[in-house]
């Protein structure tokens, strides 16, 4: 890869202000091999999380995995699984708001209630265990009247909250991984 960069050429401005139609038609014709390579990075971040358990009876890519194998089992659609996959994929980056990650990364690719579930399961899902901390385990009352409450108390209900099972048979990351190439190569 190093070699196939050094043989590519490249734009000669020193700032976006020098920069000329003709550099960025250049770079815009070398983006595709960054668009093409994202299903790629989504699998090395999942497997981030492997053997990462926090104290958890299982590790975070487990956790993932169940819950979407979950939501698939469930008859849920592929975008819907999509997110369930990657919902905690920040977990080991950004662990203090892991869910802007996730939420980040599929905001081209997903509706609005998806992107907003993803974006919030943080809270909904503490309602779960907060108060275990000293935490309001009620945070979530606070987007009460949001037209995708439901859709995310359901998320984290159904499919987040239980996927913590040590002895549940998920499907391996292999499954998933035909549905990140065509989901994350799609034009969003």
């Amino acid at each position: 890869m190093e070699a196939q960069e050094k043989l590519l050429k490249r734009a000669n401005f020193k700032s976006f202000q020098e920069s000329t139609q003709e550099d960025w038609q250049l770079i815009a014709s070398q983006r595709g091999a960054l668009f093409s390579s994202l299903p790629g990075r989504i699998v090395q971040q999942l497997e981030l999380l492997r053997n990462d358990f926090g104290g958890f009876p299982v590790d975070r890519l487990e956790h993932s995995l169940q819950t979407a194998t979950r939501a698939e089992q469930d008859g849920r659609d592929e975008e819907y699984i999509m997110c369930a996959l990657i919902h905690d994929v920040g977990d080991v980056l950004t662990p203090h708001n892991h869910p802007d990650l996730a939420a980040a990364i599929l905001k081209p690719f997903v509706s609005e209630a998806n992107h907003w579930m993803v974006a919030h399961h943080d809270i909904f899902q503490g309602y779960y265990f907060w108060h275990h901390l000293g935490g309001n385990r009620n945070a979530r009352d606070a987007f009460e009247e949001h037209e995708f409450y439901d859709h995310c108390e359901e998320f984290c209900a159904l499919y987040d909250a239980p996927a913590f099972d040590s002895s549940y048979n998920s499907n391996p990351i292999e499954h998933y991984l035909p549905l990140i190439e065509d989901f994350f190569t799609q034009n969003p």
